[in-house]
């Protein structure tokens, strides 16, 4: 796994074993993850997204704490996978950083609690998948303007198609004169309130 240049966001790019009969890779390994991270990946919920080209989900982000971290990857066609830097107080704050998911390199986005996301649909039947540290809780859901001028994301298809409610969501400037998005203390207070990874065990040396 390698850091993305927004705190708190990692791209891992497994190694694909592939034969006459397919292809094998290991979209998630929890001792890899463990290490880059310093954290563990409990899932509580499991997504499935299947979109047209166009389609654009996002911006979407959860308070925190408890937040919600999201392990992301591709398994059908391509998409255009978005992190987006929301907690004020963050030297990255309102920064943005774009990976390419699709179903050739297989490779996976992890996002931090307080993180922004977001992707467009470059193919048809684009099939998003992710875990989730956290179950759905529409009382806690929030959501950015994916078009927000003051974001400034390069989304490839424009227009885009949105859904009712991320074309109705307000915009970054808006969101945090209302206080309502999560601070840069409070998502490394709830970080560091995460149970500690357990130790590694000890090497026996034979005589």
């Amino acid at each position: 796994m390698e850091p993305l240049s927004i705190e708190g966001a990692w791209r891992y790019r497994p190694r694909r074993f592939g034969d006459p009969r397919g292809t094998f890779l290991e979209w998630f390994r929890g001792d890899l993850f463990r290490e880059a991270t310093g954290r563990d990946l409990d899932p509580a919920q499991a997504n499935c997204s299947v979109s047209r080209r166009g389609v654009l989900r996002g911006v979407h982000y959860a308070d925190v704490p408890p937040g919600q971290a999201k392990y992301v990857t591709c398994v059908r066609g391509a998409v255009r996978d978005v992190v987006v830097d929301l907690r004020t107080g963050s030297p990255t704050f309102g920064r943005w950083e774009a990976v390419e998911l699709d179903d050739r390199d297989r490779d996976a986005v992890f996002l931090s609690e307080g993180l922004g996301h977001a992707f467009q649909a470059l193919t048809d039947d684009a099939t998003v998948v992710y875990l989730c540290s956290t179950g759905y809780q529409p009382s806690r859901e929030h959501g950015v303007h994916p078009l927000d001028e003051d974001l400034g994301i390069q989304w490839p298809h424009v227009p885009a198609v949105l859904s009712e409610k991320d074309a109705a969501a307000p915009g970054l400037a808006q969101l945090e004169a209302a206080g309502l998005l999560p601070s840069y203390e409070e998502c490394r207070r709830h970080l560091r309130s995460l149970p500690p990874r357990p130790a590694a065990p000890a090497t026996v040396l034979e005589a």
